[in-house]
């Protein structure tokens, strides 16, 4: 029986990495195709990072949290670098109470997830993305009560939701998780399943996105007291998949063992791995079953930054209380801590905003607003620009340049590379914690209360 049952879980671990490379080899037919072409619209990139997504020519979409490709590098072009409040404003709405997600786009409509200001209601809205219109405000959980160590930094709508295309996935953290049919009536989308039995005490606030892959919807629970990754099955909530993180945090001070981080899958030398950031460590986990590779340990803690790849190194911000950026060579077993670490920088690092990795540099934001390009081979610094402000999202790059947006409503345009060249600085009325987006010619900018789409006439 034990052999039977091994031999299965091979077979299923080796169909699944062939769809994801069957998925890898459509979509760089697909790029080479858009390489090609000037197309008025981006193309949707799937890459290994997303298998199972399914490649629609044409389509519009940044199906998740720092979009397609995962690391916030879009393929937008001709996007504005001056705006205001009367210059390159395409639409601008509302947004009813208060979220940090970031907004996502399926086709025609922007996602993004909000919810009241004491945390006794979560909503899904949905908004035209050509006319800025609202299209669907959508109750999805009303809470009798919230947590009591809640962090007023933060909002009771600050995961990311994602979507397949057919099915749009909301995560409010312990206080639930959900799927909405959205091919139906994107007006009225009806909920197909939830989940509201996940305990974790987040302590300040959920902050982890979902992520889908191939039939998993798979998110962090990284609290005062639980501290686990887990997989759903998208088509019916059911659990796949649970794993405790077995992380010594060397304290009981609920600051030092939460963290808000939203995992990242990658493929390297053929393994599919599971980047699982956390408090105190960086966990490396099969997404077939959660069971784990390696494990990178650091003195940090509340690990909030995303990690992004270049397809030989993770680089990932290690969290509070002073960040650091570490290049790890993900190829390891156990703990690689001594052994694949391959540099690490600790100056102008940002513990919130993630970092994003573009041609040879990465280039990071520290929260009291100092931004960084530092060498990808080396981690030596190239350049670093202190420009002030309080800067929560995470940068995005786009037809090769770099934007970074801060909470008061500054929005920085540099050339990505190793110039240091700012381009412009702008102000819109208020600013935000969400990340910004960018598709075809827009930039998508949530702040505080309102949307912006940003776009040339």
């Amino acid at each position: 029986m034990n052999i039977k049952l091994s031999f299965i879980r091979r077979a299923t671990e080796i169909s699944l990495r062939l769809s994801s490379f069957a998925v890898l080899v459509t979509s760089l037919c697909a790029v080479a195709f858009c390489s090609a072409i000037v197309a008025e619209e981006a193309v949707v990139k799937v890459t290994s990072a997303v298998p199972g997504l399914k490649a629609v020519p044409g389509l519009k979409a940044v199906p998740g949290y720092r979009g397609a490709n995962l690391s916030a590098v879009a393929d937008a072009i001709n996007l504005p670098t001056l705006w205001s409040e009367s210059t390159n404003v395409r639409w601008k709405t509302a947004i009813p109470g208060r979220g940090w997600s970031s907004p996502i786009v399926w086709g025609d409509t922007l996602w993004l997830t909000t919810a009241t200001p004491d945390g006794l209601q979560q909503s899904l809205v949905g908004v035209d993305f050509e006319s800025g219109a609202t299209i669907c405000n959508k109750l999805v959980f009303t809470n009798t009560s919230v947590q009591p160590d809640f962090d007023k930094s933060n909002s009771y709508a600050s995961p990311t939701p994602t979507t397949d295309g057919e099915r749009l996935y909301v995560h409010f953290g312990a206080y639930g998780t959900a799927c909405y049919d959205i091919q139906s009536d994107r007006s009225n989308p009806q909920k197909l399943w939830e989940r509201r039995d996940l305990p974790c005490n987040h302590f300040r606030g959920a902050g982890s996105s979902p992520i889908l892959f191939g039939d998993a919807l798979i998110f962090h629970m990284d609290g005062f007291d639980m501290h686990y990754a887990v997989a759903l099955n998208k088509m019916t909530g059911k659990t796949l998949w649970k794993s405790d993180r077995k992380v010594d945090y060397g304290s009981d001070d609920g600051d030092v063992m939460k963290a808000f981080a939203t995992p990242l899958i990658v493929t390297y030398n053929d393994r599919l791995q599971l980047i699982s950031p956390t408090a105190k460590a960086v966990l490396s986990l099969n997404p077939l079953d959660g069971s784990e590779y390696w494990r990178v340990r650091y003195e940090e803690h509340s690990t909030a930054a995303r990690p992004v790849f270049d397809g030989k190194l993770i680089f990932l911000n290690s969290g509070f209380s002073k960040g650091k950026l570490l290049a790890i060579d993900p190829s390891g077993t156990g703990d690689v801590t001594s052994s694949h670490v391959v540099w690490e920088a600790s100056r102008g690092i940002g513990s919130k905003p993630s970092p994003t990795v573009y041609r040879d540099w990465v280039f990071t934001v520290e929260d009291r607003g100092i931004v960084t390009c530092v060498a990808k081979s080396d981690g030596k610094i190239v350049w670093q620009k202190r420009v002030g402000g309080d800067f929560s999202a995470s940068p995005l790059v786009a037809d090769g340049r770099l934007y970074c947006f801060d909470e008061q409503g500054n929005g920085y345009v540099f050339q990505a590379d190793d110039s240091e060249t700012l381009l412009n600085t702008n102000v819109l009325q208020e600013g935000g914690k969400a990340s910004p987006i960018a598709l075809g010619r827009r930039l998508v900018v949530r702040t505080m209360s309102q949307l912006y789409c940003l776009e040339h006439p």
